[in-house]
């Protein structure tokens, strides 16, 4: 049986850096939270992966809530008059 010293060991460094700007691996985007909203705001939408692939987009309230709109109904109501069935009774 081999017996290893400590020096000859190979000790693993824990990945604390982001792999390139906009990405974060999830251990990072957890313990840098502040860091990466303040990144959001300063630089746009922040990446976050999982084992190498984009998982969530981290966005900013405001660009959230331009992009999801106003539920009112409007495009619902708006396909069914354009359907060239409105006029079927079920």
């Amino acid at each position: 049986m081999t017996r290893f010293h400590k020096s000859t060991a190979k000790a693993r460094r824990p990945r604390t850096s982001k792999p390139r700007s906009g990405y974060w691996v999830l251990q990072d985007a957890k313990a840098r939270f502040s860091e990466l909203v303040r990144m959001v705001r300063t630089e746009g939408p922040q990446h976050v992966t999982v084992h190498g692939r984009d998982e969530v987009v981290v966005i900013a309230a405001e660009d959230y809530r331009r992009l999801k709109g106003q539920l009112t109904g409007k495009a619902l109501i708006a396909a069914m008059q354009a359907s060239p069935h409105r006029d079927v009774e079920a």
